[in-house]
């Protein structure tokens, strides 16, 4: 008698408003099974409407795991996600055969898949200067040092995030290598099977879904959620798109309209750098989202995974 000798990780990647959560949620029911997030905002519970998490139907449709999981008080950082991540999945598969992992945060769906080299120590006095600098000269200095140091991970990060970008300068400046370079590491092996899939839309189809979300998250409230977090906003986790820029319009900064037409921009040029990530990795297989059988071709594609890899 066949039987799968190893589980099987079924990765749901691709851009933001691309339609994750809903495939994440349809391939859950059809291997009866949880879905873990991946997306490095939707973890913390201070956060939602900007974070387009699940909303209370989908939540109760399968279970969600690392949503609304921490608070934005909490340092955690991508390698706290891969050790508290692998400890679930060592749970979760020992009565699922599969578990879907789905998010568009690229760097936290490698923790999970292959891991990490050890990052080196930085000298504290380099991310104070850093800091320093941020505050009184703005972040286009900050990317402009990071784009001639280490053009690979300038391309992928998310520019609004300035402590992405002071991390991978300071981790430049104390080892004399670039940051990408830690994230090349030789893949760690894990005990079960990954099969990546990841969803595209046409530019203009997604683009048009990031506007419109956009203007349903304003609809939905997000600026008495930002207004609510300003006492917070120079934790790490709200250094994120679709908060910075209202709190400069809190500030006094720019208008509303403005602002929002900003946060549309960002996240447009966010999808952009999501893309160019997952498109770097061959693993990953391709689905169109709009295609009407697209649950059934990921369903097809996982289930081969765990068909190749049975014993008689």
């Amino acid at each position: 008698m066949t039987q799968p000798t190893t589980p099987t990780l079924i990765v749901v990647a691709g851009p933001t408003a691309v339609g994750k959560t809903a495939a994440a949620i349809e391939l859950a029911k059809h291997f009866n099974t949880d879905v873990v997030s991946a997306d490095s905002r939707q973890f913390f519970r201070e956060m939602s409407i900007g974070t387009a998490k699940p909303n209370a139907e989908e939540l109760a449709a399968v279970k969600h795991h690392f949503i609304n999981s921490h608070s934005i008080a909490e340092p955690f950082s991508v390698g706290d996600f891969e050790k508290q991540g692998l400890a679930l999945l060592n749970e979760l598969f020992k009565t699922h055969q599969y578990v879907i992992l789905a998010g568009g945060s690229g760097l936290y769906i490698k923790a999970i898949c292959e891991g990490f080299d050890d990052l080196p120590t930085a000298d504290p006095s380099i991310r104070e200067r850093l800091n320093l600098e941020l505050e009184e000269k703005g972040i286009t200095g900050l990317q402009q040092k990071l784009k001639q140091v280490d053009p690979d991970y300038y391309k992928q990060v998310d520019l609004a995030n300035p402590q992405r970008i002071i991390r991978a300068l300071e981790v430049f400046e104390s080892s004399g290598k670039p940051f990408s370079s830690y994230r090349q590491a030789t893949v760690n092996k894990r005990p079960f099977h990954i099969v990546k899939l990841t969803l595209n839309l046409p530019r203009e189809v997604l683009y048009n879904r990031i506007n419109e979300r956009v203007d349903i998250m304003v609809q939905q409230g997000l600026l008495a959620e930002v207004r609510a977090l300003l006492p917070y906003r120079h934790l790490n986790a709200l250094n994120t798109v679709g908060y910075t820029e209202l709190f400069d319009y809190f500030d006094g900064k720019t208008s509303l309209d403005k602002a929002i037409e900003m946060i549309k921009q960002n996240t447009r040029r966010f999808a952009k750098r999501q893309l160019t990530w997952f498109r770097k990795d061959s693993s990953f297989q391709w689905f169109q989202a709009n295609e009407t059988d697209v649950i059934s071709q990921m369903i097809n594609k996982a289930a081969s995974v765990s068909a190749n890899n049975i014993t008689d």
